[in-house]
């Protein structure tokens, strides 16, 4: 019996980007995917506004955009036994309980890649990346409230929106506000009606698997995806207007009524990607080793 593909499908998508997600907070693409890939023009210089203006005819300048292809990224589930997949779709139960792991893997995939994607490779005046400045614990110098006012003045300073700024927070640094100050963290951390309370401007999301950084001739360069080291973890921080997620298409690969395993066989893939639009408004938090 073939199984109803697009019953596990639509399972797996149902609130793939829960609230409690950073990922929803980033400007969605998807509609411009075709086979998955999609096309995003790198935009020009922003024009001059000219004020009280006397001389005419107004310069015309023009704008070089650069088409820029993106092949989203692929990512794939390990397979699992199901027994009786074809009473499983009738059952939202147990569909949802088969579902839930291959769903929760990519998810956790997906924002892996997105996290270190978003946050900046180096310290420039559109993209900064900081250091913490809090007491010496395990070797390393604690994250405080202060350090987010530093980050927020830095984005002031590249004018970068009031508005729609949001801050991931790495675990130790969520433990590190608590010990600052638990009334406050609580009250920048909880999500009422899907929106997180702000601090300094910034939304505040927390996300376990973050990006790292190494100290290359004096300056925090951003360790390459995948990297072994884990000192000097970051939390982030982008402002949504300059930073894109896509969806591409979600695959399911069955192997019905297996003989040598008295079962069907499934897994999925998955195809997304985030990226910086501009790299511009995006910063990062650095845990350096004392």
């Amino acid at each position: 019996m073939a199984l109803n593909k697009e019953v596990w499908v639509g399972q797996i998508k149902e609130n793939f980007y829960p609230d409690s997600s950073f990922l929803r907070k980033v400007l969605d693409f998807s509609s411009e995917v075709e086979n998955n890939k999609i096309h995003m023009a790198s935009a020009g210089i922003d024009p001059r506004v000219l004020i009280n203006n006397t001389t005419y005819p107004i310069a015309v300048v023009g704008r070089d955009d650069e088409d820029n292809e993106i092949l989203l990224d692929k990512f794939e589930t390990e397979n699992t036994i199901v027994r009786r997949p074809d009473v499983i779709e009738y059952s939202y139960d147990k569909l949802e309980s088969v579902i839930r792991q291959h769903r929760q893997t990519l998810q956790k995939s997906v924002a892996i890649k997105a996290a270190h994607a978003i946050a900046p490779s180096s310290d420039t005046d559109f993209t900064p990346v900081i250091e913490t400045t809090g007491t010496v614990t395990n070797g390393r110098k604690r994250l405080t409230f202060a350090d987010i006012l530093a980050l927020k003045e830095r984005f002031d300073s590249a004018e970068i929106p009031l508005d729609r700024r949001f801050l991931v927070l790495h675990p130790k640094h969520v433990s590190d506000l608590l010990l600052e100050d638990l009334k406050l963290y609580k009250d920048i951390t909880n999500i009422v009606d899907g929106e997180p309370l702000r601090f300094a401007g910034f939304g505040c999301f927390a996300f376990a698997h973050m990006p790292t950084y190494k100290t290359v001739e004096g300056t925090l360069q951003k360790i390459a995806f995948g990297g072994q080291e884990t000192e000097n973890f970051a939390s982030f921080a982008f402002y949504t207007d300059e930073v894109m997620k896509a969806d591409g298409d979600i695959y399911m690969y069955s192997k019905v009524d297996d003989p040598e395993q008295r079962a069907t066989i499934v897994g999925f893939d998955k195809r997304f990607v985030c990226l910086p639009i501009r790299n511009k408004g995006i910063g990062a938090i650095v845990s350096k080793s004392a």
